[in-house]
């Protein structure tokens, strides 16, 4: 198994910046791909943003050129660099995993809120 544990959320105003962390632990070596989605009130959860062993990125449409994902393989840990945030990026962000076997695994979440 993987375990997730993410750190970084918080109340920031429009405009702000945040930095997401997620940290795995356990099975890291079967680690295929790590990734952060997002889930506002009454909606679903989404895409954000993902990035594989080699580095490899994908991001939503909503935030490119605002959000840069990044991994340090060392630490283990992927980054999600949130500049320019608006009202409408607050939620509830989750770390994700896939593993080479396509087990998936979540963090438990952590809240970010844009509000001036």
């Amino acid at each position: 198994q993987v375990q997730l544990v993410e750190s970084g959320g918080g109340l920031v105003q429009p405009g702000g910046s945040l930095r997401l962390s997620c940290t795995a632990s356990g099975r890291i070596f079967s680690i295929k791909t790590m990734g952060w989605y997002r889930q506002a009130p009454g909606k679903q959860r989404e895409l954000v943003a993902t990035i594989t062993w080699g580095g490899s990125t994908d991001y939503a449409d909503s935030v490119k050129d605002r959000f840069d994902i990044s991994g340090d393989n060392a630490k283990n840990t992927v980054y999600l660099q949130m500049n320019s945030l608006k009202p409408e990026d607050t939620a509830v962000y989750y770390c994700r995993t896939v593993t080479h076997w396509n087990d998936n695994y979540w963090g438990q979440g952590t809240q970010v809120t844009v509000a001036s």
